[in-house]
């Protein structure tokens, strides 16, 4: 067993009382997806995350994975746990049953894929990457590709990858430089070299499939001239294509994530074939980055809430220090007032990040059904989830540590792992800062600010926190100074549009909060559920109403006042 265990309650109150089930369209062999339906799905993968792939997290983090000789061989207990993972049918959860998937709504997949990554972010990054394959073919192959490879991508039997960056094009695709040459069978030869690729090569999987980017011979320059194509490890006829992985990096964290460097057509060529038109690879792209973005967000509450899992169960059992008001009295240092600030800090960002990102999955879903004010919510939800519950993941593992104190900064205690394993997630599927430029230019400014202008007006017209309210209508004001500074200040949204997503994220979690509170404050009243558990929400949303929300002002009046200060400097 390890430390983690499934926050079913939390998971299951922000499912059907917060964010809400009833919304959703009844699902064409299950029905109306109801409390004892999801329970049946969540606790069986609860055990499986707890008992299989979580005893795995620290020894894939001491051992890693190994490559000789161009084959990866991951950790430990990695191949056995994922055949497990794959034979129980988890990584079909949430695709279409057309090719074998299990068609479940994206907001109940996002709580079962919470409990892969908290228990072993290593190990839930290879059906992550597979996602965003199985989405990108499904959206954008051919029949033909669709027929051949989404039953095996979506059974897990195959994995995939996503190959976007070289070395010299890291978030600046323009700059691709591998090349796709045409074949009289209407094939490709791919070449060039691809680094940072997630699960490039590894020994759980039959098959790899890999998603890259190339440039045709007569492609235009830039972002204009990529080309999307499909390269599997193994051909059709059971050849090896002509792609290797040369080499694995040294990574601050998450060891026993394979994260190759790989070549491709050394030989003479890889096999690629096209996905969809030529030149139109940057708008396929986005399908795969989009669902990446949102994942990647679910991943930072992920590590988050086992970092403060870990840091709870050592406060409770260190003994360190006395009672202010008893000084004969030994205490845990989970009494200690600022120590319980921590864990609380902890804990309700945790809340409030999952239930944005739940409230998310649920607009993907309704989005699905043509909704397009729910799709209007997915776009400008996306870079909030995937920058603020990342920057709240590395905040919530380093307080991990601070909790520690001490015994957190050597590896042992493994509160140091969460930290290395969460630096990543600011990082990747576009940095915080593009996440930023992303919500402020393409999210508000491009649409006149409509959007987040409904979203927050909804807000404050529906809260019963005055707080909440102020701090809503001040966002809308910054919204409106960022759609006015279009004409003639860009550079001004740019420097603002970091503070801006901050504010943005805080208010949103806040939204949250409130209506967990108030829906916790019903079903106390009413005699419902268990009630340990709702003063507890009540209590934790509190704490973030009136100890996180105000950070909201200071990040606004950065925002609003504090870029002249960037843009005047200049570094000699």
């Amino acid at each position: 067993m390890s430390d983690y265990q499934a926050p079913l309650e939390d998971m299951m109150f922000v499912l059907t009382r917060v964010v809400g089930l009833s919304g959703l369209p009844e699902h064409p062999d299950l029905g109306v997806i109801d409390a004892d339906m999801l329970e049946s799905v969540l606790e069986p993968a609860s055990k499986l995350a707890g008992e299989v792939i979580a005893p795995l997290n620290r020894t894939g983090d001491l051992n890693g994975a190994a490559l000789k000789d161009g084959v990866v061989t991951t950790a430990t207990g990695f191949k056995e746990a994922y055949a497990e993972y794959r034979d129980g049918g988890w990584n079909a959860v949430p695709f279409s049953q057309d090719f074998g998937g299990q068609g479940l709504p994206w907001v109940v997949a996002f709580a079962v894929q919470e409990m892969w990554q908290s228990a072993n972010m290593s190990f839930g990054l290879c059906p992550l990457l597979n996602q965003g394959a199985v989405d990108a073919i499904e959206h954008h192959g051919s029949q033909e590709q669709k027929d051949y490879y989404l039953e095996k991508l979506v059974s897990g039997e195959w994995t995939g990858t996503m190959n976007l960056t070289e070395p010299q094009a890291g978030s600046d695709l323009a700059a691709v430089r591998s090349k796709a040459e045409p074949q009289d069978d209407g094939t490709y030869k791919i070449s060039g070299q691809k680094i940072f690729i997630t699960y490039g090569e590894h020994d759980m999987a039959e098959n790899i499939i890999h998603l890259v980017l190339a440039r045709t011979p007569d492609a235009p320059e830039g972002v204009k001239g990529i080309s999307l194509f499909i390269v599997p490890k193994f051909l059709e006829d059971g050849t090896r294509n002509d792609v290797m992985c040369t080499g694995i990096e040294h990574k601050l964290g998450i060891h026993a994530s394979p994260t190759c460097t790989m070549q491709f057509g050394d030989k003479g060529g890889a096999i690629g074939y096209l996905v969809g038109e030529e030149n139109q690879g940057l708008k396929y792209m986005f399908t795969m980055m989009n669902n990446a973005r949102l994942s990647v967000g679910l991943q930072g509450v992920s590590i988050a809430e086992a970092a403060y899992q870990k840091a709870l169960a050592y406060a409770k059992d260190r003994v360190q220090g006395t009672s202010l008001t008893d000084k004969t009295a030994k205490v845990a240092i989970v009494e200690h007032p600022d120590v319980k600030r921590m864990l609380l800090t902890m804990k309700a960002k945790v809340e409030a990040a999952r239930a944005l990102t739940y409230e998310a999955g649920l607009a993907i879903d309704l989005a699905r059904t043509g909704d397009k004010a729910a799709q209007g919510k997915v776009d400008l939800l996306t870079p909030i989830v995937k920058s603020w519950a990342t920057d709240i993941a590395v905040e919530v593992a380093s307080l991990g540590v601070q909790v520690h104190g001490g015994m957190g900064f050597v590896e042992e205690t493994g509160a140091a792992q969460f930290y290395r394993d969460a630096r990543i997630l600011p990082i990747y599927e576009g940095t915080n800062g593009i996440q930023a430029a992303d919500l402020a230019f393409r999210k508000v400014v491009m649409n006149g600010g409509e959007v987040a202008g409904a979203y927050l007006e909804d807000i404050a017209n529906n809260t019963a926190h005055d707080a909440l309210k102020e701090a809503a209508k001040k966002q809308i004001h910054l919204t409106n100074n960022l759609v006015g500074a279009a004409a003639d200040n860009l550079d001004y949204i740019a420097a603002a549009s970091t503070p801006y997503l901050s504010s943005f994220g805080i208010i949103a979690g806040a939204w949250m909060m409130e209506r967990s509170q108030v829906k916790a404050k019903e079903l106390l009243a009413g005699g419902e559920g268990n009630a340990a558990f709702l003063e507890r929400k009540i209590a934790t949303a509190e704490f973030y109403l009136s100890n996180i929300l105000p950070l909201a002002a200071g990040h606004i009046d950065t925002a609003s006042s504090g870029s002249g200060a960037v843009l005047s400097y200049r570094f000699e």
